[in-house]
């Protein structure tokens, strides 16, 4: 590899207008074979191909780069929460191409550049300065007109579709200034498209005038008084600051941190093998005859093959057998397996380990795949004697790769930017691998692209999906740890055993991967699962490792303190049933409650026994006092069993944090699921529960702030269902439950009381989401006649409410699912269940669009987050609903705070433009409690 320098010439190519360029100027395309979308790619790699023959000769370029823009979200989102913010949302079936032409751009042996953060216009101008200052040329090869402040000093622009070179001359004929002031009439300007506010009033044609009049931008800003007509002299004094924004806005940061340098982009000829491969994957029969001509190699055969439909279970003509994967024992034979990664330019991967928690388990094995069928296992650390109850634990058995050498190995493949990983639950892995220092990415998930296509519908798990959707039954994991006692870890398995089991996997993942990934677009969820599902991986990933503090001691007293109040209630209890009895018991309670007491209601199971659930005991509760201590005291028992006692042994004894998992596909409506253990379900209702979050503390130097969004479901039905009255509640600032109080109970609202507000606000979600009289009444322990009369005077207050639920659920039963606004299919395979399911199914089909939409409005957050915070001394720890909690060091809690409600509050924007404006409340404290 030469050193860039003197005598060299650098090609930039803007990767985005070649995407771009290339979609719109062809019509639709898609692969025979499954129905990928491919249109753009196929223009992709004809101008690839073009622009390859096009630059030979004495003025070749000697390094190139295709640069490419890396998610939506940069730094100048930080400056300017509106920027871009009038875009349209990418195409449906131009999102799942964006991938593809970055394989295509490595498989044409070309440099392929991208940076979390930056535009691709950052990274040119970086690498165009620093060539010029080694004293190289740079073609820019792209008509992008923000890229002009960059000509000159051996710098010039390239326009392929017209084949014209722009120099000097040809940027101060666009815009009236040379180069090195296109920044300051941009700034006064604006650009609609990117929605740069600039100048009202001015554009390019005055902005240039006055740029040469003054000089630059701020001489001009600073004589603004002198110019002599009023309305332009008044709008350069008062928009001084906006002005000054869009000029920061336009600026191309020429320092962008890059991980690689010119002497990596030096001009590389073509690998036949490897890029017929990609071509003929994309079944591209014309254009791998010609390049295959060019090469002088002979094109690969391409066959017809029919499309299958979307739930059509793929034809496996490539049998599962495990005697046919590979054990990798050494580094020759691991080498060939990472060479066969580059080549396919994707991989699935999959872990075993000593356990299911992430944070303790250690790495027994590592299996890969690259094609449906070639699969290998990798042992890594199965100890001597496997299988025979007289193993040594401590010492390794034999036949293995040494760990660190085989994550050295790795380490390249997981963490290359052009090759896929994909996995089954990827996040379990990835956290795996961190704890071992590789970052794994970019990453592909079947478990998530299930549950974009099938969320409500079925399970996403591995063995169920291989059954359902390949015909085949994975090798049960049971048979080889056994149950019980006698169960053993993955490390104790033998390896030869472990080979067929962990190889099998990761060959299921690789055929279910290719299976799923056309289909994400057939099922117009491509969006869902490329927003929402798939970069929320690293996002919790980093939030679960980093954990959150608690106070062992806090938790103890707490759980004595409920001790002691759980002996009152007894006595009390005891006092109203006229005995002593065991409270927990549910055969004495249903004794006392039906046969001494004479209550009704009573049913006995098939034991002869009294049932005495929740729902029997809150019927009860409307009526009589002892069933509602009863409920109080079980509450007390679950707080010290559930949480005060059992959250001291998920302190982790290396961090002293409590490290929750979230499930991205715990709940069909995209809300997130915690466990091990549950933080979401802490309760909040009693004062009881509300004290358990004084245990969640922060370092020492550092608060707790919590970011809650204020009545999110009541302002996303407002506008799904166009309540216009909800709509200018909000829009006045209103407290919508106080108000649903106040009209209820006849209270002023001067005089409402956090219990009647609590009550006001059951009724609000209650009745949104089709709870009847009956459970209405449970809820807020009232009679039933009561609870009734609530539910008709709300219908009358909101009469839009009624007629969403209806339409709701005429959609549900005609299309099988209900959507969020952001696209999420939610399944409904119940709704036209009859019986005792019926209502639970309707229930669910009107909540889930509302309380879906708040998951997907939090989620869009959460990915915005960490670059808005990645220069502040903050973390986020952890998701409860609607809420955010994150640690931050005591003198940056403004920052956080300012920029975490900015990302929050706009969350929906640009894909979803809301009638109701989101407002997000900030708490800090010490600890959870205060902060919230």
């Amino acid at each position: 590899m030469s050193e860039f320098g003197k005598g060299c010439h650098l090609h930039l190519i803007d990767g985005s207008a070649f995407i771009f360029r290339a979609y719109h100027a062809l019509p639709p395309l898609t692969r025979k074979s499954d129905g990928l979308p491919i249109g753009a790619v196929s223009g992709f790699c004809n101008m690839l191909q073009k622009y390859v023959e096009g630059n030979t000769g004495p003025d070749a370029p000697t390094h190139v780069a295709v640069i490419f823009d890396k998610g939506s979200h940069t730094f100048r989102n930080e400056l300017y929460d509106q920027y871009k913010a009038n875009r349209e949302a990418m195409p449906e079936d131009l999102r799942p191409q964006i991938p593809l032409t970055r394989q295509a751009t490595v498989a044409f042996n070309i440099a392929c550049k991208e940076k979390e953060g930056y535009e691709a216009d950052d990274i040119i101008a970086t690498l165009a300065v620093q060539a010029r200052d080694a004293g190289g040329r740079v073609t820019i090869v792209s008509s992008d007109k923000d890229l002009m402040q960059l000509v000159g000093d051996g710098v010039e622009m390239l326009d392929a579709m017209k084949n014209k070179r722009i120099d000097r001359d040809g940027v101060f004929e666009k815009f009236g200034v040379g180069p090195e002031r296109v920044v300051d009439v941009q700034a006064l300007a604006g650009d609609s498209v990117d929605n740069v506010p600039g100048a009202p009033g001015i554009g390019v044609k005055t902005a240039a005038l006055l740029i040469n009049e003054f000089g630059d931008l701020e001489t001009l800003l600073d004589r603004a008084e002198e110019i002599k007509q009023p309305k332009r002299r008044q709008t350069l004094i008062e928009k001084r600051d906006q002005i000054e924004l869009s000029k920061k806005l336009v600026q191309l940061d020429e320092e962008t941190p890059l991980d690689f340098t010119l002497s990596d982009l030096e001009v590389k000829d073509p690998e036949p093998e490897k890029l017929m491969g990609f071509l003929a994957e994309m079944e591209f029969r014309t254009l791998t005859k010609r390049i295959a001509g060019q090469l002088g190699v002979e094109a690969p055969v391409i066959a017809d093959a029919p499309a299958p439909a979307v739930d059509e279970t793929v034809p496996e003509d490539i049998p599962f057998d495990a005697e046919k994967y590979e054990c990798v024992r050494d580094a020759v034979a691991l080498q060939k397996w990472v060479d066969a990664a580059y080549e396919r330019g994707w991989v699935a991967v999959d872990t075993e380990t000593t356990g299911l928690n992430e944070m303790i388990a250690e790495l027994v094995g590592i299996s890969l795949c690259v094609e449906p069928g070639t699969a290998c296992y990798i042992p890594l650390t199965h100890r001597q004697g496997a299988g025979d109850d007289l193993f040594s634990t401590d010492q390794l058995a034999e036949g293995q790769m040494p760990l660190d050498e085989a994550l050295t190995l790795l380490k390249p493949v997981f963490e290359d930017p052009s090759i896929l990983k994909i996995g089954q639950n990827m996040k379990y892995d990835a956290k795996i691998f961190a704890r071992y220092g590789l970052d794994v990415a970019p990453v592909d998930d079947t478990m998530l692209m299930s549950y974009a296509m099938h969320g409500g519908e079925h399970g996403h798990g591995m063995d169920m999906l291989s059954e359902r959707y390949l015909s085949h039954t994975p090798i049960p994991i049971k048979p080889l740890l056994g149950s019980g006692k006698s169960a053993i870890t993955f490390d104790k398995v033998s390896i030869d055993e472990a080979t067929a089991y962990a190889a099998e996997d990761a060959d299921i993942t690789l055929r279910l991967w290719q299976l799923f990934k056309p289909q994400l677009h057939r099922a117009q969820v491509t969006t869902v699962y490329e927003t929402l599902e798939r970069p929320l991986i690293p996002v919790l990933s980093e939030m679960e490792m980093h954990g959150i503090k608690v106070d062992r001691e806090v938790l103890n007293r707490m759980s004595n303190a409920f001790a002691q109040k759980m002996a009152g209630l007894e006595a009390e209890i005891h006092e109203l049933a006229g005995e002593t009895f065991n409270v927990g018991s549910p055969a004495q309670l249903g004794e006392i409650l039906f046969d001494k007491m004479g209550l009704e209601g009573g049913k006995k199971g098939k034991t002869g026994k009294y049932s005495t659930g929740a729902d029997v005991l809150e019927d009860l509760a409307t009526e009589h006092e002892l069933p509602r201590r009863v409920l109080d005291w079980r509450q007390l028992s679950k707080l010290k069993s559930t949480y005060t006692d059992a959250l001291q042994t998920h302190i982790n004894d290396d961090t002293g944090r409590v490290h929750t998992s979230y499930s991205i596909t715990g709940a069909s409506t995209g809300r997130l699921a915690s466990t091990d253990p549950n933080l979401q379900n802490i309760p909040v209702r009693t004062e009881e529960g509300r004290r358990i979050r004084e245990a969640f503390i922060a370092e020492p130097g550092n608060v707790l702030l919590s970011l809650d969004y204020s009545q999110i479901e009541l302002r996303i039905l407002a506008h799904i269902a166009d309540i216009q009255a909800l709509k200018q509640a909000f829009s006045d600032g209103l407290d919508i439950h106080a108000m649903t109080a106040s009209e209820m109970f006849d209270v002023p609202l001067d005089e409402m009381t956090p219990d009647i507000r609590r009550q006001a606000k059951a009724i609000n979600f209650g009745v949104i989401y089709g709870i009847s009289g009956f459970g209405l009444a449970r809820n807020l322990r009232i009679p039933r006649a009561e609870a009734q009369g609530f539910i008709d005077r709300y219908f009358e207050r909101f009469p839009g409410i009624r007629r969403y639920m209806d339409d709701t659920i005429a959609f549900a039963k005609e299309h099988g699912y209900v959507q969020t606004l952001f696209g999420r299919r939610i399944h409904t395979p119940e709704i036209n269940a009859k019986g005792p399911h019926a209502g639970f199914a309707r229930r669910a089909a009107i909540n889930a669009p509302i309380q879906g939409t708040a998951a997907d409005v939090i989620r869009r957050a959460m990915v915005r987050m960490p670059d808005a915070i990645a220069d502040l001394p903050a973390k986020m720890l952890l998701q409860v609903h609607d809420e955010l909690l994150f640690e931050v060091a005591e003198d940056a809690v403004d920052d956080t705070i300012a920029a975490a409600r900015q990302v929050m509050e706009g969350a929906a924007d640009p894909a979803v433009k809301l009638d109701v404006k989101l407002i997000v409340d900030a708490g800090r404290g010490a600890n959870w409690a205060e902060a919230h």
